[in-house]
Order: structure tokens, then sequence, then C-alpha cells
């Protein structure tokens, strides 16, 4: 019996010994491409690093001021108009800022309470204010310090060049 218990505790060595090898030459392997992914990341660093100082040499305004010296006949570029910038007070509105309409009785109880409803809508426009949609100004319109007076000149020249930021909500 002696013979048969060795066999089997040489028979688990053995099966043991191949589990750790296994597992041993797994972990090499991941270990292995972890070192290839952690040199592909630091050359794609060192790329981004080379990128930006390239784009850092090639953005430099004397040296675009040259370029469009140069190439001014087949380029044919204008500075931009001022009429061409739009404040941020005539962008349109967000569609999150637009008011739904009211809902009235009309959808509910057919096409035939149609005059009832006109009705009772004017009834109620002096109980509940509806709020009114807004519209964005027109260019003449709008005026800041400085701006375009509705009869087209400049109210003051000296902060006709001014741009007035502002933030949409």
């Amino acid at each position: 019996m002696l013979k048969t218990f060795d066999l089997v505790l040489i028979g688990v060595m053995t099966a043991t010994a191949a589990v750790t090898y296994t597992i041993k030459h797994r972990a090499e392997l991941k270990l292995e491409e972890v070192h290839r992914l952690e040199a592909e990341i630091k050359l794609e660093e060192d790329t981004i690093d080379l990128l930006k100082a390239d784009w850092a040499l090639q953005s430099q305004p004397n040296r675009l001021e040259r370029l469009v010296n140069a190439y001014s006949d087949e380029l044919q570029l204008q500075p931009t108009d001022s009429t061409a910038l739009v404040h941020a007070k005539e962008l349109p509105m967000l569609k999150s800022e637009v008011p739904v309409p009211d809902v009235t009785e009309a959808k509910a109880n057919g096409p035939s309470a149609k005059g009832a409803t006109v009705a009772s809508a004017k009834g109620a426009a002096g109980a509940s204010k509806a709020q009114p949609v807004p519209a964005p100004a027109p260019r003449g319109a709008v005026e800041p310090h400085g701006a375009v007076a509705p009869d087209g000149g400049a109210e003051d020249d000296t902060d006709a060049d001014e741009i007035e930021t502002g933030s949409v909500e």
C-alpha cells in the first residue's frame, strides 16, 4: 500500500509543478505585455510632445506674417470687417430657454369648442400672464455703449471698436 501512496504523491507533485510552471509562464507573458504597453505609451507621449513643439514653431506670428506677405497675391486675404462680428445678445435663444406654450382645453374638447376656448383664454389672460416669446434684437437696435445708433452712425467713435462679451446662459 505504501507504493500506491507514493505513486499518488508523485502524481500530485508532478501536477502541482505543472500548474506552478503554467502560472509562472503566464505571469511572465503578462509582464512582457505590460512592458510593451509602457513602451508604446512612452512613445505616444514623446510623439505628442514633439507635435506640440512643432505646432508652437509652425504657429509663430513672425513666421505666419512672412508667409502671408510671401503668398499675399495667391491667398488674397482681407482683414475681417467689424460688421462681421456678432454680439452675444444678437444670438438666438437656446432651445431650453424657449417658453412652453399653454395647453388649452381645445385639444380635450375637440374643434367645436374652439370659440369657447378662445373666449376663456381672453378672460384668463388678465388673471395669469403668459410669458411672451422673446426674439433676438435686430443688429441696429442693440445699443451697448458706443454701439450703432438707429440712424446707422456710431454714437461714440472712441468706443466703436470695442467688442462687448457676455455669456449665453
